[in-house]
């Protein structure tokens, strides 16, 4: 057994949290078995697993602005976060090795869910794979005490499982009308946004008449359809307007972290900057790795899990309409402030504004928005994504108490959904034996998610793939960025 468990926490630290890795080897095997000759083999592999890295670099360039955003905007408005008696980094130091182990064994329980139930795609999210196990096992202890590591990892395990199976197919209508096809699929702990902001967007407008991709602009701001330039403009204004009100002392300190001799007002303009080609460059790294990715899955679905497909990470659809990107973004950006400010004066809740999950939430629902109701369904599903994100933090916080609380505010929708259900499901239980307890709130929600599958299976229909060599992104795409490429 310890030989075992030795192998899934190896699996666990250096392939499902290297994202990389993950998809490398996943694009070698798909080569692999398609009998690629031996150039191929190299050059896709490496090709995809440079891609990941890239969109890495990216994603860690604006996201350390997103982080000095967050900063500022927090003390600009005076905000305390709440306390907390227990942190997340006292959770993972403790329970560490059972997130390791359930992020493995839920991943092997969720392909065989998916070769058994023909669920059609194979959950790829890295890095979610680890935060949904996180916060699995943070909502069992914090319902049923700190049981034995195995009588957590198991139910924990099957619970992220049957989450990972069924997420991207209740998606994958909606993500059939953004990207063309069913390449690949929705694989992102968003997905209740993107959902809700899908279904919405059409109540508003439609994608004929109001792609943000073909909004039309006085010649005058037509700089504005450069996504590049409209970035820098709009994130540089509302960064220079928060550090107008935000202490001089904080700016500073903000602004040494990147260069000491810079002057905090330059900064303030360099961080827009350095933002919008961050998100260049993961826009880059996408189309690279999704050049190979799609392509090489082909080989895993012909061989060895017959029609399935990857689910992968939001930013894949954030090429498909770049604009609605900042839509979301900024609608979600202004819910999320009148909501802290309505909290606050009313004593609920100190919100956060957790700069991350208020980017890549709202964008993502807001291409979602755009492909059934362009710009207004852009802007409605980008303000709805943040008052989510608000009144999720405020609810979940407190739920989370005694375990890692912080989760509440790095939130993404789906993980305040599990840590709800979880929850409720335990109330007419909440006396019984926690080793018992467990398995009977584990068992009701594999129930609730067989009954979504049946539906799902009735509903959902199936779209014939597209021929061979008519991928979304070619390898041609894939060439050092052109213009018209980052734009």
């Amino acid at each position: 057994m310890e030989v075992l468990k030795n192998i899934l926490l190896f699996l666990a630290n250096n392939i499902f949290n290297e994202v990389g890795i993950l998809i490398g080897l996943i694009t070698l095997v798909g080569l692999l078995l398609q009998r690629k000759p031996i150039e191929e083999l190299i050059a896709g592999a490496l090709r995809a697993t440079i891609g990941i890295y890239i969109l890495t670099i990216g994603t860690n360039i604006f996201v350390g602005g997103l982080v000095s955003f967050q900063t500022i905007v927090s003390n600009a408005f005076g905000l305390t976060p709440p306390e907390a008696t227990n942190t997340l980094g006292d959770f993972l130091g403790s329970h560490g090795g059972t997130i390791a182990l359930v992020i493995t064994v839920a991943f092997f329980l969720h392909i065989l869910a998916v070769g058994i139930f023909k669920t059609d795609y194979v959950y790829l999210t890295g890095h979610l794979m680890f935060w949904i196990s996180v916060l699995v096992t943070a909502a069992l202890v914090e319902q049923f005490g700190s049981l034995g590591q195995w009588a957590l990892v198991l139910p924990g395990s099957i619970i992220v499982a049957c989450y990972w199976t069924i997420q991207p197919l209740y998606l994958a209508p909606l993500m059939r009308k953004i990207i063309g096809s069913n390449d690949w699929g929705m694989g992102h702990t968003g997905s209740t946004s993107y959902f809700i902001g899908g279904k919405l967007g059409k109540l508003v407008g439609s994608k004929e008449e109001h792609d943000t991709e073909k909004l039309s602009l006085p010649k005058q701001l037509g700089f504005f359809k450069d996504v590049n330039v409209s970035t820098a403009l709009v994130i540089g204004i509302i960064m220079l307007i928060s550090m107008a009100f935000a202490d001089q002392g904080v700016l500073a300190e903000q602004a040494a972290g990147y260069n000491a001799d810079i002057h905090p007002w330059v900064w303030g303009m360099v961080s827009a900057l350095r933002f919008a080609a961050g998100i260049a460059i993961l826009l880059f790294g996408v189309r690279m790795f999704l050049a190979e990715i799609v392509p090489a899955f082909k080989g895993i679905s012909d061989k060895i899990l017959p029609g399935t497909r990857p689910a992968l990470d939001v930013p894949t659809v954030f090429p498909y309409a770049p604009t609605a990107v900042m839509l979301g973004f900024l609608s979600a950006i202004v819910v999320f402030l009148i909501t802290m400010i309505i909290f606050a004066s009313i004593g609920w809740f100190t919100l956060v504004p957790s700069m991350i999950m208020l980017f890549f939430i709202p964008a993502g629902a807001a291409v979602f928005g755009n492909a059934t109701g362009g710009w207004r369904g852009a802007v409605l599903a980008g303000g709805l994504a943040g008052l989510f994100l608000a009144v999720g933090q405020a609810i979940t916080w407190p739920m989370l108490s005694s375990t890692a609380p912080e989760l509440a505010t790095l939130a993404d929708p789906d993980w305040y959904i599990l840590a709800w259900l979880i929850s409720l499901l335990n109330i007419p239980f909440a006396g019984m034996n926690p080793s018992a307890g467990i398995w009977i709130v584990t068992g009701l929600i594999v129930v609730i998610f067989a009954i979504l599958l049946v539906i799902l299976k009735r509903t959902v229909s199936r779209v014939e793939e597209e021929p061979a060599g008519e991928a979304p992104f070619s390898r041609e795409e894939t060439s050092p960025p052109t213009k018209e490429d980052l734009g």
